[in-house]
Protein backbone atom coordinates (compact mmCIF):
# COMPACT_ATOMS: atom_id res chain seq x y z
CA UNK A 1 0.00 0.00 0.00
CA UNK A 2 1.73 3.52 -0.85
CA UNK A 3 1.26 6.36 1.05
CA UNK A 4 -1.52 8.34 -0.34
CA UNK A 5 -3.84 5.25 0.35
CA UNK A 6 -2.82 5.82 4.13
CA UNK A 7 -5.38 7.74 4.71
CA UNK A 8 -6.22 9.05 8.80
CA UNK A 9 -8.90 6.40 9.14
CA UNK A 10 -7.05 3.92 8.10
CA UNK A 11 -4.08 4.87 10.12
CA UNK A 12 -6.38 5.87 13.03
CA UNK A 13 -7.85 2.09 12.75
CA UNK A 14 -4.21 0.77 13.92
CA UNK A 15 -4.46 3.13 16.91
CA UNK A 16 -5.87 1.95 20.50
CA UNK A 17 -6.40 4.30 23.35
CA UNK A 18 -6.00 3.60 27.15
CA UNK A 19 -9.53 5.53 27.40
CA UNK A 20 -11.08 2.77 24.24
CA UNK A 21 -9.40 -0.34 25.72
CA UNK A 22 -12.29 -2.42 26.41
CA UNK A 23 -11.57 -4.92 28.73
CA UNK A 24 -12.82 -8.54 29.48
CA UNK A 25 -13.60 -9.49 33.38
CA UNK A 26 -13.81 -13.48 33.33
CA UNK A 27 -10.98 -13.99 30.50
CA UNK A 28 -9.79 -16.83 32.12
CA UNK A 29 -10.52 -19.78 34.72
CA UNK A 30 -9.80 -18.36 37.88
CA UNK A 31 -11.61 -15.42 37.22
CA UNK A 32 -14.68 -15.96 39.71
CA UNK A 33 -12.18 -17.09 42.95
CA UNK A 34 -11.82 -14.83 45.60
CA UNK A 35 -8.73 -12.49 45.20
CA UNK A 36 -8.97 -13.02 41.33
CA UNK A 37 -12.12 -12.24 40.20
CA UNK A 38 -11.57 -8.01 39.65
CA UNK A 39 -8.56 -8.40 37.04
CA UNK A 40 -9.10 -7.22 33.95
CA UNK A 41 -7.56 -8.77 30.62
CA UNK A 42 -6.76 -6.83 27.09
CA UNK A 43 -6.45 -8.44 23.96
CA UNK A 44 -5.17 -5.48 22.02
CA UNK A 45 -3.14 -7.24 19.16
CA UNK A 46 -3.95 -10.78 18.09
CA UNK A 47 -5.77 -13.54 19.58
CA UNK A 48 -4.00 -13.54 23.06
CA UNK A 49 -4.61 -16.53 25.20
CA UNK A 50 -8.35 -15.74 26.86
CA UNK A 51 -10.15 -18.50 27.07
CA UNK A 52 -13.56 -16.89 26.95
CA UNK A 53 -15.01 -16.04 23.51
CA UNK A 54 -16.54 -13.07 24.59
CA UNK A 55 -13.12 -11.47 24.85
CA UNK A 56 -12.57 -8.68 22.65
CA UNK A 57 -9.56 -8.27 19.99
CA UNK A 58 -8.62 -4.77 19.36
CA UNK A 59 -6.59 -5.26 16.70
CA UNK A 60 -6.77 -8.80 14.59
CA UNK A 61 -3.73 -8.46 12.30
CA UNK A 62 -1.03 -11.26 12.40
CA UNK A 63 2.29 -9.46 13.76
CA UNK A 64 4.12 -12.90 14.87
CA UNK A 65 3.69 -11.58 18.43
CA UNK A 66 0.27 -10.66 20.35
CA UNK A 67 0.04 -7.20 22.26
CA UNK A 68 -2.14 -7.67 25.36
CA UNK A 69 -2.40 -5.79 28.47
CA UNK A 70 -3.58 -6.89 32.53
CA UNK A 71 -5.44 -4.20 34.84
CA UNK A 72 -5.72 -5.46 38.26
CA UNK A 73 -6.68 -3.56 41.95
CA UNK A 74 -4.72 -3.53 44.88
CA UNK A 75 -4.31 -7.03 46.15
CA UNK A 76 -5.88 -8.47 43.26
CA UNK A 77 -3.88 -11.76 41.62
CA UNK A 78 -3.68 -13.45 38.58
CA UNK A 79 -3.55 -16.74 39.36
CA UNK A 80 -0.33 -19.51 38.93
CA UNK A 81 0.04 -20.74 34.93
CA UNK A 82 2.82 -21.33 32.24
CA UNK A 83 2.78 -20.38 28.79
CA UNK A 84 4.03 -21.88 25.59
CA UNK A 85 5.20 -18.68 24.00
CA UNK A 86 7.48 -15.80 25.52
CA UNK A 87 5.67 -13.87 27.96
CA UNK A 88 7.37 -9.94 28.95
CA UNK A 89 5.86 -8.04 30.71
CA UNK A 90 6.33 -3.81 30.79
CA UNK A 91 4.85 -2.17 34.01
CA UNK A 92 2.72 1.26 33.27
CA UNK A 93 1.39 1.44 36.48
CA UNK A 94 1.70 0.14 40.14
CA UNK A 95 3.88 -2.03 41.69
CA UNK A 96 3.43 -5.84 41.11
CA UNK A 97 4.94 -8.70 42.72
CA UNK A 98 6.15 -11.88 40.54
CA UNK A 99 5.55 -15.27 41.45
CA UNK A 100 7.36 -18.71 40.53
CA UNK A 101 6.46 -22.32 41.05
CA UNK A 102 3.02 -24.21 41.34
CA UNK A 103 1.88 -22.73 44.96
CA UNK A 104 3.36 -19.27 44.78
CA UNK A 105 6.54 -20.16 47.13
CA UNK A 106 9.48 -21.12 44.70
CA UNK A 107 10.50 -17.36 44.76
CA UNK A 108 9.27 -13.57 43.77
CA UNK A 109 10.59 -10.45 42.35
CA UNK A 110 8.65 -7.32 42.44
CA UNK A 111 8.96 -4.72 39.74
CA UNK A 112 7.20 -1.56 39.59
CA UNK A 113 6.77 1.36 36.90
CA UNK A 114 9.34 1.29 33.59
CA UNK A 115 10.26 -2.01 34.62
CA UNK A 116 10.18 -5.50 32.19
CA UNK A 117 10.50 -8.75 32.63
CA UNK A 118 10.73 -11.75 30.30
CA UNK A 119 9.19 -15.06 32.08
CA UNK A 120 10.66 -17.98 30.16
CA UNK A 121 7.87 -20.50 28.88
CA UNK A 122 6.68 -23.52 30.76
CA UNK A 123 7.43 -21.94 34.22
CA UNK A 124 4.87 -21.46 36.69
CA UNK A 125 4.19 -17.48 36.93
CA UNK A 126 1.45 -15.32 38.93
CA UNK A 127 1.73 -11.69 39.64
CA UNK A 128 -0.06 -9.51 41.96
CA UNK A 129 -0.30 -5.80 42.15
CA UNK A 130 1.30 -5.07 45.50
CA UNK A 131 0.79 -1.35 45.17
CA UNK A 132 -1.68 0.83 47.03
CA UNK A 133 -4.19 1.80 44.02
CA UNK A 134 -4.87 -0.03 40.27
CA UNK A 135 -1.91 -1.01 38.77
CA UNK A 136 -1.42 -1.34 34.97
CA UNK A 137 0.77 -4.36 32.68
CA UNK A 138 1.45 -4.30 29.40
CA UNK A 139 2.18 -7.82 27.77
CA UNK A 140 4.05 -9.17 24.83
CA UNK A 141 3.51 -13.14 23.81
CA UNK A 142 5.14 -14.67 21.21
CA UNK A 143 4.05 -16.15 17.89
CA UNK A 144 0.67 -15.57 16.42
CA UNK A 145 -0.94 -18.39 18.39
CA UNK A 146 0.51 -18.30 21.48
CA UNK A 147 -1.23 -21.82 22.15
CA UNK A 148 -2.91 -22.12 25.41
CA UNK A 149 -2.31 -21.61 29.18
CA UNK A 150 -1.64 -24.48 31.89
CA UNK A 151 -2.77 -23.18 35.14
CA UNK A 152 -1.63 -25.47 38.61
CA UNK A 153 -3.26 -28.09 39.71
CA UNK A 154 -5.14 -25.66 42.64
CA UNK A 155 -6.74 -23.14 39.98
CA UNK A 156 -9.17 -25.90 38.23
CA UNK A 157 -10.48 -27.07 42.32
CA UNK A 158 -10.99 -23.17 42.96
CA UNK A 159 -12.67 -22.52 39.64
CA UNK A 160 -15.06 -25.42 39.99
CA UNK A 161 -15.91 -24.33 43.53
CA UNK A 162 -17.33 -21.05 42.20
CA UNK A 163 -18.84 -22.25 38.59
CA UNK A 164 -16.09 -22.25 36.02
CA UNK A 165 -15.24 -25.15 33.86
CA UNK A 166 -12.68 -24.97 31.19
CA UNK A 167 -13.17 -27.34 28.49
CA UNK A 168 -10.50 -29.45 26.23
CA UNK A 169 -10.90 -27.00 23.59
CA UNK A 170 -10.08 -24.19 25.99
CA UNK A 171 -13.14 -22.73 26.20
CA UNK A 172 -14.76 -21.77 29.82
CA UNK A 173 -18.20 -23.07 30.72
CA UNK A 174 -20.23 -20.97 33.47
CA UNK A 175 -22.03 -23.80 35.84
CA UNK A 176 -23.53 -20.18 37.97
CA UNK A 177 -24.79 -18.73 35.16
CA UNK A 178 -26.62 -22.02 34.22
CA UNK A 179 -24.68 -22.74 31.59
CA UNK A 180 -23.61 -26.37 31.15
CA UNK A 181 -20.45 -28.76 29.11
CA UNK A 182 -22.10 -29.24 25.66
CA UNK A 183 -22.86 -32.29 24.24
CA UNK A 184 -19.51 -33.98 22.63
CA UNK A 185 -17.10 -31.76 24.44
CA UNK A 186 -14.94 -32.34 27.94
CA UNK A 187 -14.06 -30.70 30.31
CA UNK A 188 -10.08 -30.00 30.28
CA UNK A 189 -8.21 -32.51 32.72
CA UNK A 190 -6.69 -30.56 35.58
CA UNK A 191 -3.13 -30.68 35.55
CA UNK A 192 -1.35 -33.82 37.10
CA UNK A 193 1.64 -33.90 39.63
CA UNK A 194 3.41 -35.35 36.49
CA UNK A 195 3.01 -32.53 34.37
CA UNK A 196 4.18 -30.07 37.02
CA UNK A 197 6.99 -32.14 37.30
CA UNK A 198 7.38 -32.02 33.61
CA UNK A 199 8.60 -28.11 33.83
CA UNK A 200 11.09 -25.83 34.53
CA UNK A 201 10.90 -24.70 38.08
CA UNK A 202 13.49 -21.10 39.22
CA UNK A 203 14.42 -19.36 42.19
CA UNK A 204 14.46 -15.94 42.62
CA UNK A 205 18.09 -15.17 41.59
CA UNK A 206 17.57 -16.76 38.19
CA UNK A 207 14.23 -15.08 37.48
CA UNK A 208 16.54 -11.78 38.75
CA UNK A 209 18.53 -12.16 35.33
CA UNK A 210 15.09 -12.22 33.17
CA UNK A 211 14.60 -8.55 34.38
CA UNK A 212 15.54 -4.97 33.20
CA UNK A 213 15.32 -2.14 35.35
CA UNK A 214 13.93 1.27 34.46
CA UNK A 215 16.84 3.06 36.34
CA UNK A 216 19.55 0.39 34.24
CA UNK A 217 18.54 1.33 30.83
CA UNK A 218 20.68 4.63 30.56
CA UNK A 219 23.90 2.70 30.88
CA UNK A 220 23.11 1.18 27.39
CA UNK A 221 21.28 3.36 25.30
CA UNK A 222 21.83 4.39 21.77
CA UNK A 223 21.77 8.25 19.99
CA UNK A 224 19.24 6.62 17.38
CA UNK A 225 19.79 9.98 14.81
CA UNK A 226 23.32 11.56 16.05
CA UNK A 227 21.46 14.53 17.77
CA UNK A 228 20.87 13.45 21.11
CA UNK A 229 16.93 13.89 20.92
CA UNK A 230 15.96 10.38 20.66
CA UNK A 231 17.89 7.78 22.64
CA UNK A 232 16.88 3.45 22.08
CA UNK A 233 17.66 1.02 24.63
CA UNK A 234 18.09 -2.61 24.04
CA UNK A 235 16.08 -4.98 26.59
CA UNK A 236 14.89 -7.89 24.17
CA UNK A 237 16.53 -9.10 21.39
CA UNK A 238 20.33 -9.61 19.86
CA UNK A 239 22.82 -6.95 19.07
CA UNK A 240 22.17 -4.46 15.62
CA UNK A 241 25.58 -3.10 14.55
CA UNK A 242 24.33 -1.13 11.79
CA UNK A 243 22.08 0.65 14.53
CA UNK A 244 24.91 0.54 17.06
CA UNK A 245 22.66 -1.19 19.53
CA UNK A 246 24.13 -3.74 21.70
CA UNK A 247 22.15 -6.73 22.72
CA UNK A 248 19.38 -6.68 25.19
CA UNK A 249 19.57 -8.14 28.41
CA UNK A 250 17.43 -10.84 27.63
CA UNK A 251 19.00 -11.71 24.30
CA UNK A 252 17.75 -14.95 23.60
CA UNK A 253 15.08 -15.36 20.91
CA UNK A 254 11.46 -14.26 21.33
CA UNK A 255 10.48 -14.16 18.37
CA UNK A 256 10.47 -10.03 18.95
CA UNK A 257 12.48 -7.47 20.38
CA UNK A 258 11.76 -4.87 22.79
CA UNK A 259 13.32 -1.20 23.40
CA UNK A 260 12.75 2.00 25.36
CA UNK A 261 12.55 5.11 23.41
CA UNK A 262 12.83 8.48 25.06
CA UNK A 263 12.75 11.59 23.33
CA UNK A 264 13.79 14.77 24.83
CA UNK A 265 11.15 17.65 24.88
CA UNK A 266 9.90 19.11 21.31
CA UNK A 267 11.90 16.55 19.45
CA UNK A 268 11.04 15.66 16.08
CA UNK A 269 12.79 12.57 14.28
CA UNK A 270 13.62 12.44 10.64
CA UNK A 271 11.63 10.93 8.12
CA UNK A 272 12.53 7.42 8.21
CA UNK A 273 10.89 3.68 7.99
CA UNK A 274 11.10 0.45 8.74
CA UNK A 275 10.38 -2.88 6.86
CA UNK A 276 9.22 -5.12 10.40
CA UNK A 277 5.96 -4.52 12.24
CA UNK A 278 6.76 -1.72 14.76
CA UNK A 279 4.38 -1.35 17.96
CA UNK A 280 4.42 1.90 20.35
CA UNK A 281 3.37 1.33 23.57
CA UNK A 282 3.53 5.00 25.20
CA UNK A 283 4.74 4.95 28.89
CA UNK A 284 5.37 8.80 29.27
CA UNK A 285 4.81 12.17 28.05
CA UNK A 286 2.95 12.33 24.39
CA UNK A 287 3.94 11.75 20.58
CA UNK A 288 3.10 12.95 17.76
CA UNK A 289 3.06 10.03 14.78
CA UNK A 290 3.12 12.18 11.43
CA UNK A 291 3.03 10.27 7.84
CA UNK A 292 2.56 11.61 4.18
CA UNK A 293 -1.25 12.04 5.04
CA UNK A 294 -2.33 12.68 8.38
CA UNK A 295 -0.93 12.57 12.06
CA UNK A 296 -2.25 11.33 15.41
CA UNK A 297 -1.07 12.53 19.03
CA UNK A 298 -0.52 9.49 21.32
CA UNK A 299 -0.71 9.69 25.45
CA UNK A 300 0.59 7.52 28.14
CA UNK A 301 -0.98 4.16 27.68
CA UNK A 302 -1.84 4.76 23.96
CA UNK A 303 -0.70 1.73 21.61
CA UNK A 304 -0.41 2.10 17.80
CA UNK A 305 1.17 -0.39 15.23
CA UNK A 306 2.73 1.50 12.73
CA UNK A 307 2.07 0.48 8.86
CA UNK A 308 5.15 -1.68 7.59
CA UNK A 309 7.22 0.06 5.13
CA UNK A 310 5.67 3.70 5.78
CA UNK A 311 7.60 6.50 5.71
CA UNK A 312 6.77 8.32 9.40
CA UNK A 313 8.50 10.89 11.57
CA UNK A 314 7.53 11.21 15.62
CA UNK A 315 7.56 14.74 17.64
CA UNK A 316 7.16 14.62 20.96
CA UNK A 317 5.45 16.89 23.10
CA UNK A 318 6.93 20.39 24.59
CA UNK A 319 6.62 19.54 28.32
CA UNK A 320 8.17 16.24 30.11
CA UNK A 321 10.11 13.70 28.09
CA UNK A 322 8.57 11.02 26.09
CA UNK A 323 9.16 7.33 26.59
CA UNK A 324 7.47 4.69 25.12
CA UNK A 325 8.19 0.89 24.80
CA UNK A 326 8.49 -0.26 21.05
CA UNK A 327 8.26 -3.84 20.15
CA UNK A 328 9.09 -5.56 16.52
CA UNK A 329 8.92 -8.58 14.64
CA UNK A 330 11.58 -11.22 14.52
CA UNK A 331 15.44 -11.88 16.09
CA UNK A 332 17.25 -10.61 14.24
CA UNK A 333 16.21 -6.27 14.24
CA UNK A 334 16.74 -4.59 11.23
CA UNK A 335 18.31 -1.03 10.98
CA UNK A 336 15.38 1.88 10.01
CA UNK A 337 16.21 3.50 7.00
CA UNK A 338 16.25 7.21 6.20
CA UNK A 339 13.91 8.71 3.66
CA UNK A 340 13.98 12.21 2.34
Amino acid sequence: MVATEWTQEKVSSRLVRYSDLRPCTTAFIDTHSPGSDKKENFTIIGPGVAENPDQFVHINIPHGFNIGAARQPAGCINSQHSHETAEVFVVHTGRWKFSLGETATDGDIELGPGDSISIPIHVFRGFTNVGDGPGFLFAVLGEDNPGKVTWAPYVFAAAEEHGLILLENGRLVDTSKGEEVPAGEDPMPPTTADDVMGLRRMTADEINECVVREVELDKTSTDVFGDAGLTSSPIVGAANDDEHMQAGKMAWPHGFHLRRWQFRPAYSTPWHRRDEAEVIMVHQGSLTYIWDGGELVMHAGDILTAPIGLARRYESGDGEAAIAYVVRGGDSPAALSLTS
